[in-house]
């Protein structure tokens, strides 16, 4: 059985994802976060479906593809607990504004 990564949802993001992802993307949602939770995709770097990677520009914001091609994502940090942080569910029309986005946010990101 796989080892499990914490992981806290202290701003509602699925709920958030509730109310605005389509419907059609909720199975990718819940392989995402199932990815995010599996400790050794965290060990090995190793994140096919998500394709996890750092935000340029910003300082220990990640960001994970819900759906790539849809432009669906979400942002997480790695908290000092050692356990993965979800801060927002961006939509695809967010693509120009995320350093905007994200430091207009701060409070989520820190």
């Amino acid at each position: 059985m796989a080892e499990v990564k914490g992981m806290v949802d202290e701003y509602g993001t699925i709920l958030t994802c509730n109310k605005i992802l389509p419907e059609e993307y909720w199975s990718k949602l819940i392989m995402v976060l199932s990815e995010l939770e599996n400790n050794e995709c965290h060990k090995q770097m190793n994140f096919p479906k998500s394709k996890l990677h750092k935000v340029v520009g910003v300082k220990n914001v990640y960001r994970a593809y819900i759906d790539k091609t849809s432009g669906w994502r979400i942002h997480i940090i790695y908290g000092e607990d050692k356990r993965i942080h979800l801060c927002e569910v961006l939509p695809p029309n967010e693509h120009d504004r995320v350093l905007d986005n994200i430091n207009s946010k701060k409070e989520k990101y820190k």
